[in-house]
């Protein structure tokens, strides 16, 4: 009686399995079949954009990236949107977006329509303004020494290899903040074995950063001999030397041609007089204030003076500046490049209203 039992136990089991197994092909069949021949291509994909805060004034946007995609196709059931190399999914066609990149930049968007395995896609250019984000900046608002969280000094002569006639120190007579100003004072006087006194600060090992914008309002030194700059050198200098390391000059001026201002680019194959920049000429370079600016990017880099565009070049992989950088202020003067020293000069300052640093 139990063997019998056992058997009629076993011929049930079997033909639940059997049942399932049915089941679960037929459901399959099913599923290849719809997957297969039973859809529609979408067709007709439409794509409608919203950049947050445009206006007539603000053609790209307020500044704060968003922006809102609608996408619509017949026969679609899925959509996604392919945005800085990532894919972005709706269902309903409908996607925010938040771009980061500061400044303003035309992006490649490709949106693609499904119905299951089949598709249509399209692609389009957008243009979305985004404000940059300050990162670091020193205001110099406070009466004394710079501040020393920010700064550090070069301390020496001869301007490492540029033949420059002042000694470098950190005494207030040479460097100092006063009245919400940044004072580098370059004196003539012997001093340590030089003729002249002046001073250089840099951000090295308290700060550096990689790509941005650099904003500097200066008033600068003048005199025949002078040569104030704004200047950045790449923090594997310690590692791999000048110019491996890379420099970009923000701003320099000397004082054997006044208000012409060069941006530039120190790197291998092009360095010290074959380096890569340009020069534009302003007003009252010594008298007034103007703002210095570099923008950098692993695509370009640019210089600006009071917004102006002056001169532009083309980033790569290869070059040294996709590295951390660091900033540096001074004013140097005689040398290689500052030339000649006025026998008449005896002092001048330049003059630093601020240093900001955005993303």
């Amino acid at each position: 009686m139990a063997f019998f039992q056992k058997i009629k136990i076993m011929i049930k089991n079997n033909f639940l399995v059997v049942v399932l197994l049915f089941i679960v092909q037929s459901c399959s069949s099913a599923n290849n079949d719809t997957d297969t021949t039973n859809f529609l291509k979408p067709s007709n994909l439409t794509v409608t954009t919203d950049v947050l805060g445009k206006t007539t004034q603000m053609p790209d946007g307020n500044g704060s990236g968003e922006v809102r995609f609608k996408a619509f196709a017949e026969n679609a059931t899925s959509y996604k949107f392919l945005i800085n190399g990532k894919v972005q999914e709706s269902l309903d066609g409908e996607l925010t977006y938040v771009f980061t990149a500061s400044g303003t930049n035309s992006n490649t968007v490709t949106v693609s329509a499904y119905n299951k395995t089949a598709f249509v896609s399209t692609t389009s250019l957008v243009t979305v303004f985004v404000k940059s984000n300050l990162i670091w900046s020193d205001e110099f608002e406070i009466d004394g020494a710079p501040n020393p969280s920010k700064w550090g000094y070069d301390l020496g002569a001869g301007g490492w290899g540029n033949n420059e006639s002042q000694y470098y120190t950190s005494r207030p007579e040479n460097v100092i903040v006063a009245n919400g100003f940044l004072k580098i004072n370059t004196i003539k006087e012997n001093f340590s074995g030089s003729s002249y006194t002046s001073a250089r600060i840099l951000s090295k090992d308290k700060f550096s950063f990689k790509y941005g914008r650099v904003e500097i309002r200066a008033k600068l030194a003048e005199g025949k001999g002078t040569w104030p700059a704004l200047w950045m050198l790449g923090d594997k200098i310690s590692s791999v030397g000048w110019p491996a390391s890379g420099e970009i000059d923000i701003m320099e001026h000397v004082g054997k041609t006044p208000n012409k201002i060069y941006g530039t680019l120190h790197h291998p194959g092009h360095s010290g007089g074959n380096a890569d920049g340009g020069t534009v000429m302003i007003n009252n370079a010594s008298t007034e204030f103007h703002i210095y600016a570099c923008e950098w990017t692993a695509a370009s880099i640019k210089f600006f003076v009071d917004g102006q565009l002056f001169y532009s070049f083309t980033n790569t992989n290869s070059l040294p500046f996709n590295d951390n950088f660091f900033l540096i202020i001074n004013t140097a003067i005689g040398g290689d490049f500052g030339g000649v020293i006025d026998p008449e000069f005896t002092q001048t300052t330049f003059e630093v209203d601020y240093v900001r640093v955005y993303n």
